[in-house]
């Protein structure tokens, strides 16, 4: 045999042993090693500071992770047959269901393994003599604690990213049952609801239905509907942020608190906020309540102001409030559009046609009634001339057949729906 091969393994096998030596005196310090590295790690990872079980934990995990890499070392154990402690497991757990980044969980392995190597190649070159051996026990060492870590921050960062995935999907139940109560009505304790959504429930709330009418379901689409909802928030006057409820990547339920305030903010200035944002996103507002009871009624408003702007699907504007004239109405006719349809046609007769120019004689006759018949009124609302607006009376009421007196409340009714519903209830 090669000296030289002979002298490298007889420097190998000296630095092994010195390892295993180190690694037994670096056992004996398991619990003061624990505490400089606990010391360390929250002030260079401010994510890991907590509360006394939080740290209870830390501390399980540091000294669970040294005694087991110290014990892989000082008995030659195969890096593949290591598992991760379980402290550390439930240490990740624990900052997962806490929502801290896996980030700072790697890192606290990173200088846990520096703290440990720098510990060990002091102690190396405290105890070995021979700087050929010493170099090799250091770089033995080096390796040792890079697979370790390696391997086992892998494991421990897979069970973090599924108890995260369980947890979120577990809260998002619960959460969700809690909402479906609210909304039911179910007589429950405030206390622990509000705990259990993460929202103040004892203040007024304005409800938001927000849905992208591209449905495209693309990644940043929710991400979209939040911004849209907080604009909304910031429009109207928010106290907060806005309880945001997701149901599918192109729809979201959303409650602004609105403190003590009350909404004075028109559906065109809330279009004119979001417009630069929304896009094809469109929203559906109910009207400002208080309280459980205000909280269920808000959402069930704009629920049904949403079933108005999508039954009108291209007619609907961007922004569809509750409170806005006639909405409530349109919203009692979605339950039954056939019924509506015939109404509208059996009252308007041509008057229902889906046509652009039949369309300005129906909303002009809409505003002059619903102004008290003032041609005035109706002219400076359609931004048009008092004449113009007489001679579009009398052409609606041509083309209708009918004098407006006849059969008045249908008639407004009518319109009403043309208006708000679209097509759905127009003659093609």
């Amino acid at each position: 045999m090669d000296p030289r091969q002979t002298l490298r393994s007889e420097t190998e096998a000296h630095a092994a042993s010195r390892i295993r030596e180190v690694a037994r005196s670096l056992g004996t310090q398991l619990i003061s090693l624990g505490s400089a590295l606990l010391a360390e790690l929250p002030d260079s990872i401010p994510e890991l500071r907590g509360d006394p079980l939080i740290l209870d934990l830390l501390r399980a995990s540091v000294e669970s992770n040294i005694e087991t890499f110290l014990h892989l070392v000082q008995h030659s154990i195969a890096i593949d047959n290591i598992t991760p402690p379980a402290a550390a497991i439930a240490y990740a757990h624990r900052l997962a269901q806490r929502g801290t980044s896996s980030n700072a969980l790697v890192r606290a392995y990173r200088l846990g393994q520096r703290r440990i190597l720098d510990l060990s190649f002091a102690e190396i070159a405290h105890q070995e003599p021979d700087l050929e051996v010493a170099y090799e026990a250091a770089r033995l060492m080096h390796d040792l604690a890079f697979r370790y870590v390696d391997q086992v921050s892998e494991k421990v960062v897979a069970e973090y990213e599924s108890e995260l995935e369980r947890w979120m999907a577990n809260r998002n139940t619960v959460r969700a049952t809690m909402l479906a109560a609210l909304i039911d009505g179910q007589d429950i304790d405030v206390a622990a609801a509000e705990s259990t959504i993460g929202y103040r429930l004892r203040q007024r709330h304005l409800g938001v239905v927000l849905w992208d009418t591209d449905r495209s379901g693309s990644t940043d689409g929710l991400r979209r509907l939040e911004t849209v909802a907080g604009l909304v928030g910031d429009a109207v006057g928010s106290t907060g942020q806005p309880l945001f409820l997701p149901q599918d990547r192109s729809q979201a339920w959303a409650w602004i608190p609105m403190g003590r305030a009350a909404v004075a903010t028109s559906a065109e200035e809330i279009e004119r906020a979001i417009a630069a944002t929304a896009g094809s996103i469109r929203v559906a507002l109910g009207t400002v309540g208080a309280a459980i009871p205000g909280f269920r009624s808000t959402h069930l408003e704009a629920l049904k102001a949403h079933t108005v702007a999508t039954i009108a699907d291209d007619r609907a504007a961007a922004v569809t409030t509750y409170a806005a004239p006639g909405v409530r109405a349109a919203a009692l006719l979605t339950r039954d559009i056939e019924s509506a349809r015939n109404l509208v046609v059996d009252v308007l007769g041509p008057l229902a046609a889906d046509d652009e120019a039949i369309e300005r004689l129906r909303e002009t006759l809409l505003v002059f009634l619903s102004e008290g018949g003032s041609f005035r009124t109706a002219g400076e609302l359609l931004h048009v001339h008092r004449n113009t607006v007489k001679y579009r009376i009398d052409r609606a009421t041509e083309v209708r057949g009918r004098d407006l007196t006849d059969d008045r409340f249908n008639l407004e009714l009518a319109l009403l729906a043309c208006h708000w519903l679209g097509r759905a209830v127009l003659t093609p």
